[in-house]
């Protein structure tokens, strides 16, 4: 290391352009770095500065020196963090609730979680309820909608826009709605919040309150896997999260009613008890939900 400690001190020296400079970087006495620059030159046989009363100034050997200790220095501190980061790598397990549905978005960026921090082992919690994040020993929950507790911290995992879907085979039947007005032949499919036994409404844009109240309802239900379900199979028109009906407007089992109309905007938020310091592992799972949770929207 002494060969390597009299480079680093011979770079500092070069960057600061005196001894005196380098020391105060270094945190070493200015006899200690002069006696290394001494003792490299002496084993390399060359002049590395031209020293003056009030400056150093390189030579040419100096200057070809200063561009390979910096790429070398550089690639041994690269290999420093590796080393640590290896030896600290995020481990353990980590408790995350979610909603029911969110294993829609969630599950396809798990592999590439897991292949990055193999040495974090996942629970999921999936549960439409509001859960309470300390009182049931989870480290984070994702959550969409308001947030109401000021006591968690959060951060925005990304956004998703609700729309009124129904299935070509019933749009043919009771026909295609032209305008707003038109939903009122078609029945609705209502999704009930189950944490407040609430029905969610339909919000439109012009229409204060919830347009589904002016349409027959065909069938209410607390799960929205079974409101896609009910809406695929024809039993009316269902307001969902565009995530849950992509794959079904993909293939055509679904369409999407009145396309034109501005969609309400929802977003995903991922939230952690305030009092508590992150662990390396929720770090590393908050940081890259943020970074490819909704990155193909």
């Amino acid at each position: 290391m002494d060969s390597i400690s009299a480079l680093l001190a011979f770079v500092r020296t070069a960057e600061a352009g005196s001894i005196v400079g380098a020391a105060r970087v270094l945190g070493l006495t200015a006899s200690a770095v002069g006696k290394r620059i001494a003792r490299l030159e002496q084993d390399l046989g060359t002049r590395l500065f031209h020293r003056t009363t009030r400056r150093l100034h390189l030579t040419d050997e100096g200057e070809l020196l200063l561009q390979r200790c910096r790429r070398a220095l550089d690639e041994l501190s690269e290999a420093q963090a590796d080393l640590a980061h290896r030896q600290h790598a995020p481990r353990g397990v980590l408790r995350i609730g979610l909603p029911t549905i969110g294993y829609r978005f969630l599950v396809p960026v798990l592999p590439g979680f897991q292949q990055r921090y193999p040495q974090v082992q996942l629970e999921l919690d999936f549960n439409d309820r509001l859960v309470d994040v300390v009182n049931e020993g989870l480290d984070a929950v994702i959550r969409s909608g308001e947030l109401a507790d000021s006591s968690l911290m959060a951060r925005q995992l990304g956004t998703f826009r609700f729309m009124v879907c129904a299935s070509p085979q019933y749009l043919q039947a009771c026909g295609m709605p032209q305008q707003q007005a038109d939903l009122q032949r078609l029945a609705a499919v209502r999704f009930r919040f189950p944490s407040s036994g609430k029905l969610q409404p339909w919000s439109l844009p012009g229409h204060h309150g919830d347009a589904a109240a002016d349409m027959a309802t065909s069938m209410t239900c607390n799960n929205m896997e079974a409101m896609l379900s009910a809406t695929i199979g024809g039993m009316g028109a269902g307001w969902m999260p565009d995530f849950l009906a992509a794959d079904a407007l993909a293939d055509g089992r679904l369409q999407d009613v009145l396309p034109a109309l501005p969609h309400q905007q929802g977003q995903f938020s991922l939230l952690w008890p305030g009092n508590r310091q992150p662990s390396a592992r929720l770090r590393v799972f908050i940081d890259y939900m943020v970074e490819h949770l909704f990155d193909a929207r």
